[in-house]
């Protein structure tokens, strides 16, 4: 098993110029940029809301009901922002359990992604709770159902955010000098490398357990057994396409060299991962007798849009020239990542109707905003690790 604590590798020597393979450095640089400016006011924005939010409760805000207790910040914020924090879930997976060393230097990114992916995605919750102020009842043994699937899948997200935090505790260990704490951690960090591969497979695969057990309510495009498996696999490929899409942005934004050999690779993970998933989809519809559906079911326009936007990212990446261009990596991990959002927004809210009668739901714009500021937040505290702490791994001095 390749090792964790791969930041005491020896720095550069003057005389080559070349950093080791998987050192890590602060970018440094002005942290008042004006994409942190944005992002800020967005999230102060999105502050207000919710202090109206808390002031006057869910109605003051949103346009939930009776009819429908649960909207984008259910459907967005937590089962789509969870999906974006499975970057840390597929990099551990393939760097410390199927021993692939070769992408070392992309996993402390991905994890710090993943931190704030599914730690934001608890404050989510937090935001979408009428009662929030028992939120510590799910601790609570006399308070437990234990055949629950959406307390499994609480306690699992809840327990994974501390895993992340662990994880990603030798870089804050190391930004600060703390070497014999960091080198302590590192002989017990793989017992929390191990339970942040669980984790995600336990509750990523509940989030679809939860939309079979809802039965008639969902659309029969949608409705399947395999809906703890298609959230799964979605997890996945979503968590592939994150990494790329960062790795080009972070690339071009910091003026860094492009790690194109590198995401080359990964995207042939994304293309298989992603083409057995749009396989199962045409094979359960056709064994559930409703290839029908996608032209007459409720939903059908957005099955097709989920279905398009997969499919273009995955051809995409077919000839292999492309795996090797910054922009078709850029392109077909956008593509593949807006087609794994509206599978879930298609499973969560928009084929979804949760009771028969005269309701009906579309986001508030004080809903919007709030997302757009918890989004926000995630951009902003990333620009903040980046630049401060020991994130990204370090490279030729003379090209980077």
């Amino acid at each position: 098993m390749a090792t964790y604590v791969s930041a005491s590798a020896p720095a550069a020597t003057p005389h080559t110029g070349h950093a080791a393979a998987h050192e890590h450095r602060p970018l440094g640089g002005p942290i008042f940029t004006l994409p942190f400016l944005v992002a800020l006011l967005f999230v102060v924005i999105a502050g207000f809301i919710l202090v109206e939010r808390y002031a006057h409760g869910l109605g003051a805000v949103s346009n939930l009901s009776d009819g429908y207790p649960w909207g984008i910040w259910v459907a967005v914020d937590i089962v789509i922002g969870t999906a974006f924090g499975c970057a840390g879930y597929v990099m551990a997976l393939l760097v410390y359990i199927l021993n692939k060393g070769e992408y070392h230097p992309l996993v402390r990114p991905a994890i710090l992604a993943s931190l704030f992916g599914y730690g934001l995605a608890g404050v989510a919750v937090l935001v979408d709770l009428g009662r929030y102020w028992n939120f510590y009842h799910m601790v609570l043994p006399w308070y437990a159902q234990p055949n629950s699937v959406m307390l499994e899948v609480g306690l699992c997200v809840a327990a994974y955010v501390t895993v992340l935090t662990i994880e990603f505790t030798p870089a804050v260990l190391e930004r600060f000098g703390f070497s014999g704490l960091r080198r302590t951690l590192s002989r017990v960090l793989f017992i929390f490398i191990a339970l942040g591969v669980l984790l995600p497979t336990m509750h990523q695969s509940s989030l679809g357990t939860m939309m079979v057990i809802v039965g008639h309510k969902l659309s029969p495009l949608w409705q399947t057994q395999l809906l703890p498996v298609f959230f799964l696999m979605t997890a996945v490929l979503m968590g592939f396409a994150i990494v790329v899409w960062e790795a080009v942005l972070s690339s071009l934004g910091f003026r860094r060299p492009m790690e194109t050999p590198l995401l080359a690779r990964l995207s042939g993970l994304m293309l298989a991962t992603g083409a057995v998933f749009l396989v199962l989809r045409v094979v359960d519809l056709a064994m559930r007798g409703q290839l029908d559906a996608v032209f007459t079911a409720h939903g059908g326009a957005m099955f097709w849009v989920e279905t398009a936007l997969l499919a273009g990212g995955l051809l995409l990446l077919v000839p292999p020239a492309n795996r090797r261009r910054a922009r078709a990596l850029f392109v077909s991990s956008s593509m593949l990542l807006a087609g794994g959002i509206v599978y879930r927004l298609n499973v969560y809210l928009i084929g979804f109707t949760p009771a028969v009668g005269p309701w009906s739901y579309f986001p508030s714009l004080s809903e919007i905003l709030v997302t757009v500021g918890i989004f926000a937040l995630e951009v902003a505290l990333y620009l903040l690790f980046v630049k401060t702490l020991p994130v990204m791994h370090a490279v030729d001095a003379q090209r980077g």
